[in-house]
């Protein structure tokens, strides 16, 4: 199974047109996030919609729960719906390049039960790269209803990931870069390190050295070291970057994969919380 879709793959199905397509814009900047926005009034491609991390894909932050907390769901369908986007919608999602947000968008329609979206490998730089058009226009798409059916079994909470170190069946994975894991650097929060028992798969390990997606093969030797038994809990900053591991472990045939959405944001707004600065991934 994979859940990327090439340039010239959804060129070939727009242009034959045998299916509802949508496209989403999912561009977007942690350091400005009126970026993304911007970026794509100026221009995208052709019919796409934009959904924006902190006004759509997220609700708003509070004392616990992340910076980036899961959005309302009966709010996120609607704005589904009408952006024409229902249970039998292709969705195509697109980043500027292979950047996290998309898949932050891809894994909440899987979240609500989506069985048909993708991920633009590459994003809107390779669409503009292949020589295809682009516009500024803003579409205006007939409305759907898009009603969701939430998979609980997607999502672990506080409580859990507080127990997971005594768990033997279940690893945490945390998807931030290694000097933030190892606490060398944090740009973000207060504090530095990482959730106690936390391996460290950087989330942008994914994509190969042409910045491309990396095929299953290669998925599955990345990953080799952990048990597709066991149940894989991701976690990042909250719960944005942690979304390409997850694509990419289901990618690689791995069945208990599960978001933690508050992730290290969550993690350290408990001030009872210890945190970690020692490489625990091959523990």
């Amino acid at each position: 199974m994979t859940y990327i879709m090439k340039v010239e793959e959804l060129i070939h199905k727009l242009t034959a047109n045998l299916e509802d397509i949508v496209l989403v814009d999912a561009r977007f900047q942690l350091g400005d996030p009126t970026a993304g926005r911007k970026a794509y009034e100026e221009s995208h491609v052709p019919g796409a919609v934009y959904f924006d991390l902190e006004r759509d894909l997220s609700s708003e932050a509070g004392e616990h729960g992340g910076n980036h907390p899961l959005p309302d769901i009966t709010t996120l369908a609607d704005k589904l719906g009408k952006n024409g986007i229902d249970q039998d919608t292709t969705v195509v999602v697109y980043d500027k390049g292979n950047d996290m947000f998309a898949p932050r968008f891809w894994w909440l329609l899987h979240y609500l039960g989506h069985q048909d979206v993708y991920v633009l490998d590459g994003g809107f730089e390779a669409w503009v790269q292949a020589g295809q058009p682009v516009t500024a226009d803003i579409p205006v798409k007939k409305q759907k209803i898009f009603i969701p059916n939430v998979r609980p079994d997607q999502v672990v909470d506080i409580a859990f990931v507080r127990g997971i170190k005594d768990n033997k069946q279940a690893v945490l994975i945390d998807s931030r870069s290694e000097d933030r894991y190892l606490g060398k650097t944090e740009p973000l929060y207060q504090k530095a390190g990482h959730i106690p028992g936390a391996k460290n798969y950087f989330w942008m390990d994914v994509l190969d050295e042409n910045g491309n997606w990396k095929n299953r093969q290669s998925l599955e030797k990345q990953f080799a070291k952990l048990d597709k038994n066991k149940e894989i809990i991701v976690s990042c900053g909250s719960g944005v970057s942690a979304t390409p591991n997850i694509m990419a472990l289901k990618m690689a045939g791995f069945k208990h994969v599960k978001l933690y959405p508050g992730s290290y944001s969550d993690w350290i707004s408990y001030e009872e919380h210890n945190i970690e600065t020692k490489d625990e991934t091959d523990e």
